[in-house]
């Protein structure tokens, strides 16, 4: 049953592995535009517009040496980021830029503040400041810039016209609108290869949910749980726990298997092994697994509620089985199956070894220790329809389930007799106030638990009953 464990444990992470694979054969990763290839066109930009302003005589001659400071400036700078310490030093994108922020100020102030080419430099250092790293980039990127733009200006003065030439503001403006525009093509594609990778990764997500759904119908819902929140791991490992252990078999398959066809005994078989199962997991019961027409199954691991409660929803689901097999017969008979099936249970509670067993590449979650056996000893001795229970079991539930003694068994593993009881019924359930009821009869059982039943149920069960009544005194009648 546990082999299924690796596999539910490696699904997320296949689901990872198998979404990047499907994305790298599908798409072209897009990143976001380079800082060299922004700063080559920032900074090229940036010459050519003290080009065009010196050309037009609004900027100084000396300016030219900030044309070869421009064009050079972005290679210095990625040979430092990539080649040297620099490139170990945290953040340091964000940093590069802030220097950025500072040459440009300084730029702008040099200028003497004139108000297009100040506001083109302006506009390419907010807009990468947020596209690298959002508003806190911009804030201080604003702060470094103004106050070296203040130094700057405050040593070399303001110009005396603010306006600049046609022909430098064209420049200008179009400049920083090929940047801008680049800059935005680039995180417009890396924004869409990433919305389709994450439409990819989702499909990815739920194809691996959808199979571990699949791979969870070979463990207990329990079991499953535990796996995928985390708090077990898949590995060889095992822990002493008192648990309360269940066996079960079916008095009377033998002979039915040899009378009925394969098909038509397995599609019994399941259908039984369903009904008893979701009975075991209403009572929070761990299915350890079906071996031929018998059931394994153990209460407190991995979950537990305590030991007294623990033994006492293992009983209180034996005696919900008992009752549902009645259900169950009734049925198969009305199918054709006359051989009168019958199940027999045994219960024992004390300290098992619980865990995975195996290889690490197959592992089984199961449990194993004298307990084991002495609950499927108590199983094979227990009559059709009978439920026997270890002393330790009784010595939990006595005070709210009735049962019998039924003396001493001799069981390998254990030193002295093993006292055992019968369990009988639920205290509440006893006497003239209990609620429930049954009768059967070849060709009538009744089943009747009236605290489960609703008002509305309540009127239907009433009438079929007195259906029933009028049916049988009719027929007395008339014999």
């Amino acid at each position: 049953m546990m082999s299924a464990q690796a596999d539910l444990r490696n699904v997320a992470s296949s689901a990872g592995k198998l979404a990047s694979a499907d994305i790298h054969d599908h798409t072209v990763a897009i990143p976001p535009m380079p800082d060299y290839n922004g700063r080559i066109i920032a900074y090229t930009a940036t010459a050519a517009i003290i080009v065009a302003g010196i050309l037009q005589g609004v900027f100084q001659q000396w300016l030219l040496w900030f044309v070869a400071g421009a064009l050079t400036w972005p290679h210095i700078a990625h040979l430092l980021t990539r080649h040297t310490f620099l490139r170990r030093s945290p953040r340091i994108r964000q940093k590069m830029l802030f220097l950025d922020c500072v040459i440009g100020g300084t730029f702008i102030g040099l200028i003497g503040l004139i108000v297009i080419p100040s506001a083109s430099i302006l506009l390419m250092l907010m807009f990468s400041c947020l596209i690298v790293g959002g508003i806190r980039q911009w804030l201080f990127g604003t702060v470094l810039m103004l106050a070296s733009l203040a130094a700057s200006a405050a040593t070399f003065g303001v110009a005396d016209n603010l306006q600049s030439p046609l022909l430098t503001s064209i420049l200008a403006l179009a400049s920083t609108g090929v940047y801008i525009c680049v800059t935005a093509y680039y995180s417009h594609q890396q924004a869409r290869t990433l919305l389709l990778a994450k439409t990819q990764i989702q499909n990815q997500r739920e194809q691996s949910i959808a199979l571990s759904h699949k791979l969870s119908k070979y463990l207990s819902p329990q079991v499953w749980q535990s796996i995928f929140t985390g708090e077990r791991d898949v590995r060889l490992e095992t822990q002493r726990k008192k648990l309360a252990v269940f066996f079960s078999d079916i008095k009377g398959f033998t002979e039915l298997s040899e009378e009925m066809e394969p098909e038509a005994l397995t599609e019994l078989l399941n259908h039984y092994f369903n009904e008893m199962s979701e009975v075991a997991l209403r009572y929070g019961g761990t299915i350890d697994k079906f071996v031929g027409d018998s059931i394994m199954i153990f209460f407190g691991d991995p979950t537990s509620r305590g030991q007294r409660e623990d033994a006492f929803a293992c009983v209180s689901m034996a005696i919900d089985m008992r009752k549902h097999m009645k259900i169950m017969r009734q049925k198969w008979r009305s199918q054709g199956i006359k051989t009168p099936l019958e199940i027999r249970m045994g219960i024992s509670t004390g300290y098992t070894t619980v865990g995975n067993f195996g290889a690490e590449n197959r592992m089984d979650y199961t449990i194993i220790g004298k307990e084991v056996n002495l609950a499927s000893r108590l199983e094979s001795l227990a009559e059709p329809g009978e439920i026997l229970v270890s002393y330790e079991t009784f010595s939990l539930i006595k005070d709210r389930i009735m049962c019998r003694d039924k003396g001493e068994i001799t069981v390998k593993g254990f030193g002295k007799p093993v006292p055992i009881y019968e369990v009988v019924d639920f205290r509440r359930d006893m006497g003239p106030n209990r609620s429930f009821l049954e009768h059967e009869h070849s060709g009538f059982a009744m089943y009747l638990d009236s605290d489960k039943i609703t008002e509305r149920e309540r009127r239907d069960v009433l009438a079929a009953l007195e259906d029933a009544a009028d049916r049988l005194r009719q027929e007395d009648d008339a014999d």
